[in-house]
């Protein structure tokens, strides 16, 4: 089982390159955002949990967040491996993530950290600001605070992983097509020892 956790900044391009990976190697989309959301709309006992902390203007306990995950894992016993979007983003939730894992006899795999200069970061954010609509794109003091607290939240997640020579960093700043290219290097390397 391959257990992917893929980083980079804003505007780095993990959403397009989370559904090339997912595409290629099977994976399946961990999401904590869209579990919440399927779990608020279907009020399971998580759910109903997670909405006493959202109507209070609170954010969801880890805990909570960590029963979402291991109930997607248990509902998909048969899968090629998992990869974590928007989680762990703290120490303490990378921690719970790998105990998580271990119960489940599993482990993360990787994390692979797309790397682009912040002038091409804050570039690219302000172009799909133009675009999309996204109000948080719109402003270049905005986005440069959003690359500012993507590190600082970030790093220790990342020397975490560096402790147990599981963090990677992959050049983003090509093409979607090369970087894609640099990241199946690494994939193809992680599966074929997985086999």
């Amino acid at each position: 089982m391959v257990n992917l956790i893929l980083f980079g900044p804003p505007g780095s391009g993990k959403g397009t390159q989370s559904a090339n990976i997912i595409e290629k190697y099977g994976l399946i989309h961990l999401s904590t955002g869209d579990m919440l959301r399927s779990e608020l709309g279907a009020k399971t006992p998580l759910g109903l949990e997670a909405q006493k902390f959202i109507d209070q203007g609170l954010l969801v306990p880890d805990e909570v967040v960590i029963g979402m995950i291991s109930s997607k894992l248990d509902a998909n016993p048969d899968a090629r491996g998992f990869i974590f979007d928007g989680f762990p983003r703290t120490t303490a939730q990378a921690e719970a993530l790998d105990k998580l894992l271990l119960l489940k006899k599993t482990s993360i795999s990787m994390v692979l950290s797309l790397e682009v200069p912040e002038d091409e970061l804050v570039r690219r954010l302000l172009n799909r600001g133009l675009t999309s609509g996204r109000t948080d794109d719109a402003s270049e003091d905005v986005v440069k605070a959003r690359i500012v607290e993507y590190h600082n939240k970030t790093a220790p997640v990342a020397d975490h992983y560096a402790k147990f020579g599981k963090f990677k960093k992959v050049k983003g700043d090509g093409s979607v097509e090369s970087t894609f290219e640099l990241l199946s290097k690494e994939l193809d390397a992680l599966t074929s020892e997985k086999v």
